[in-house]
């Protein structure tokens, strides 16, 4: 049933009113991405249909056969595509939550944390900061972390032992849809097969420096029963930054509102007189290390918006060029004498 996909009543309500639904198109869901195809899934079955520019946890529109429209996105989970680009990687769409999870065993890495926190407040998500391995761990971190993530919920789990699974699962509800964000080997896998309560997703080793291979290759939503929607994601390597300023404010808002009190509105918190923040770390009152992963994060939303900006205004030059030729040629057309 479409339902147990997450579609519910204020999304039948938009597609009821939608024109496209009186042309005899279906809603359906994008479970999985391949490089020229998508795989739907409609009421009654699954179907593959030739589509670009989608992202798993999409809801379109279909014949089921050969076409599929996108509906409008309530969320969007992205990074910044590899390399020196404006272009964003979508990971998942209409997610209600999105699970960051970091292991503790070997240490958690806050700088990791903060940069994926950053990205999934701006996809208007619900972040949840899961830690896990706990049974492994050598000394107790929750606390770091959960200053680090102030504002978001920070369970510690251990899917071996079972510990806070129950917690976990009373923040993801049924008819939701949650996604795994994380590095290779944090244990993503054995948390959704003990959230499940059986073998959903299949789990790799991990070596001994706590780095696993790549189990999932792609991503892809799966439904689990009384649990929600999973969009399971390959380990991320890198978290780029995307051009998007909100999730910035949400993760660092302790930062901020130690700025909001500089000298210089337009202070950079680095050889500024009066700046609030580099006083606040020289008095203890706010950690080096994470003001120094502020200003570098900012700094990538602000390159990141730079080239999409440069990027946006070259593609304006080019459609205009192209109106241009385009009038130019009617107005040519037009002069001419007929029969030439």
């Amino acid at each position: 049933m479409i339902s147990d996909l997450g579609w519910d009543e204020a999304r039948d309500e938009e597609w009821r009113a939608d024109p496209v639904s009186l042309t005899g198109a279906a809603p359906g869901r994008v479970v999985r991405v391949e490089r020229t195809t998508i795989r739907v899934a409609l009421d009654d079955r699954v179907v593959t249909v030739h589509a670009n520019g989608l992202a798993v946890g999409d809801w379109v529109a279909t014949d089921g056969a050969t076409w599929a429209s996108p509906l409008p996105r309530r969320t969007q989970l992205a990074r910044q595509a590899s390399g020196r680009t404006s272009d964003e990687q979508v990971l998942a769409a209409n997610v209600d939550a999105v699970l960051i999870v970091e292991p503790l065993h070997p240490a958690p890495n806050a700088r990791r944390i903060e940069r994926m926190l950053t990205l999934a407040w701006a996809s208007g998500a619900t972040p949840i900061v899961v830690l896990t391995k706990s049974d492994l761990a050598e000394r107790d971190s929750a606390p770091e972390i959960e200053s680090t993530a102030s504002g978001a919920d920070v369970v510690v789990v251990s899917s071996a032992t079972g510990a806070n699974l129950d917690r976990l699962r009373g923040l993801i509800h049924p008819g939701q849809t949650f996604v795994l964000m994380g590095p290779s080997g944090a244990g993503k896998s054995s948390l959704v097969n003990a959230l499940a309560g059986r073998e959903v997703l299949e789990t790799g080793e991990v070596r001994g420096d706590g780095k696993g291979r790549h189990t999932t290759t792609h991503r892809e939503l799966i439904v689990i029963d009384g649990l929600g929607c999973l969009i399971d994601t390959p380990g991320i390597r890198e978290v780029g930054m995307t051009a998007h300023q909100s999730g910035l404010g949400a993760t660092f808002a302790d930062v901020l509102d130690v700025a909001a009190h500089c000298r210089f509105h337009d202070c950079t918190h680095t050889v500024e007189p009066g700046c609030a923040v580099r006083g606040a770390v020289e008095n203890g009152l706010l950690d080096g290390a994470r003001v120094a992963s502020f200003r570098r994060i900012e700094r990538e939303i602000a390159q990141q918006a730079l080239r999409k900006s440069t990027h946006d205004r070259r593609d304006e030059r080019i459609e205009t060029k192209s109106r241009r030729a385009g009038m130019r040629a009617v107005m040519d057309a037009k002069k001419r004498p007929r029969g030439q």
